[in-house]
């Protein structure tokens, strides 16, 4: 695969934060081998000792020691980095006697992993990126510190809330593996789903789609005017869940996507999995989706899509910023909860997958932790917040910080749509537990595939719980369950 990274325009980059995730939001591309991530979080190292705790006070909750640097590395992606310059500027404010060490890459792997090895990685990582490393391996390993006490403490703004009563629906919950410890504090809120031109619907008269019937009129509508239905990033198909996914929980019920989680037998044969894939392939059958598609990395898909080539794009709430370049002003950038089947559907139309990106982590044996930790409550402010919104495009965890901002069309359309959905926000963790499984297995071998039209549905639900199963049994990974 590419040398792509999450959320960048350049050579080097897509944003799945996360994904990543680019995940995440802003995923990723090429993923390390597992035996490397592994090695990236062995133990070894005597390391340095801890900062001696500073004296807590209403306005350093936290104890940090004025006196301590604080090393904080973040991932130079779609969401830039001037956002954790401006937030590194606060922390100096508050202790002006400390020495913040910044910087920012895309090589998150290789230039921290040397140092995960001799016990002496920064304070805080925003660890994202096509060289993300493996989070289930960092916990599995215990090489992340516990992040309560940063969400037990007060927030920012308002002493008397803590730092978890002011965060999104679902943060806390994602940064959890195995019960209560949090090890990860996702930054970014990324709305995933079907993007589009309302502009381009207009010119068709018709509206967004709700149901498959509808989906393939209007598609065929498009096929007329010379204009594809779909497109997608083909090199990278693991794009294709962002909107398969919670289809497939519209269909079936949100207990479907837990099982796919959890790994259970025969999840992946479900009958809303099998009508979901069967949808999809229909758009490679009726010759809906774009010649070339699966040629076609995030960037030339993105830039394919909005220049009119193609109607919709399976994509998150990054591709605002990441698109910017190419997007027309007059576009009439739109996002939608993916198209259902029908009204037999067990969620309603709305139901969305929406949940944090862009992770940060503080090392467990981070040389000053509690530095580390008020960075993030810094960041978790509604001013940092509200300059993270206004520079990149995308929502925070912060469940706020759009006050006073102009949105941009498709920041705009993600609020609508979270909205709309309510508490039908779906959140599927197999990208954060088992990466390799979700982006070269369901994604490429899988999906990648029967969208080209080199496997039948039925084929690609075969393969794909085959190599779920053979996760499930695989004793070298850690194995993580919803609660």
């Amino acid at each position: 695969m590419g040398s792509t990274t999450d959320g960048s325009n350049g050579p080097e980059g897509v944003g799945r934060r996360d994904l990543i995730k680019r995940s995440a939001a802003l995923g990723l591309i090429s993923v390390p081998t597992m035996g490397v991530l592994s090695a990236c979080a062995s133990s070894g190292g005597g390391g340095e000792e801890k900062a001696e705790a500073g004296e807590k006070t209403a306005k350093n909750p936290l104890g940090v020691n004025d006196a301590t640097q604080m090393e904080f590395v973040l991932f130079d992606g779609g969401f830039g980095k001037e956002y954790g310059q401006d937030a590194v500027k606060l922390y100096e404010k508050s202790f002006p006697k400390a020495k913040v060490k910044f910087s920012a890459t895309q090589k998150i792997q290789s230039t921290l992993q040397p140092r995960f090895n001799q016990g002496t990685p920064p304070d805080l990582i925003d660890n994202s990126g096509a060289e993300q490393m493996d989070m289930g391996v960092l916990v599995g390993k215990k090489q992340l510190a516990d992040l309560t006490p940063l969400l037990d403490a007060p927030s920012y703004d308002n002493p008397d809330k803590k730092v978890r009563d002011t965060l999104r629906p679902g943060i806390v919950e994602m940064g959890q593996f195995d019960g209560d410890p949090v090890w990860i504090m996702y930054y970014a809120y990324t709305v995933y789903g079907v993007w589009y031109s309302q502009k381009a619907l207009d010119s068709l008269d018709e509206q967004y789609p709700e149901t498959w019937d509808q989906m393939l009129a209007v598609c065929e509508k498009a096929k007329k005017k010379g204009m594809a239905g779909w497109t997608y990033a083909g090199k990278y198909p693991y794009y294709i869940p962002f909107s398969l996914y919670p289809m497939i929980a519209k269909v079936g019920g949100r207990e479907v996507l837990d099982a796919i989680d959890n790994l259970e037998p025969n999840a992946w044969k479900h009958p809303a999995v099998k009508a979901s894939f069967e949808a999809y392939y229909e758009l490679y059958k009726k010759g809906y989706v774009l010649r070339g598609t699966p040629g076609l990395d995030h960037i030339q898909s993105q830039t394919a899509w909005a220049q009119g080539k193609a109607l919709f794009l399976p994509n998150g709430s990054w591709v605002e910023n990441e698109s910017a370049n190419v997007i027309p002003k007059d576009f009439g950038l739109a996002v939608s909860a993916p198209t259902g089947l029908d009204s037999s559907d067990k969620m309603p139309f709305g139901t969305i997958w929406a949940s944090g990106a862009e992770p940060f982590v503080v090392p467990a044996k981070a040389k000053n932790p509690a530095g580390g930790m008020e960075q993030l409550r810094i960041m978790l402010s509604e001013a940092s917040s509200r300059n993270f919104t206004s520079k990149v495009k995308s929502l925070s965890a912060y469940n706020g910080g759009t006050t006073g901002i102009t949105l941009t069309p498709g920041l705009e359309s993600g609020q609508a749509a979270l909205e709309k959905a309510g508490d039908n926000v779906v959140n599927p963790r197999i990208q954060d537990w088992y990466v390799k499984l979700q982006k070269e297995q369901i994604g490429v071998a899988g999906l990648g595939e029967m969208m080209a039209g080199r496997m039948t549905p039925a084929e690609a639900i075969k393969k794909i719980q085959g190599f779920a199963d053979a996760a499930a049994k695989d004793t070298s990974i850690k194995h993580y369950k919803h609660q």
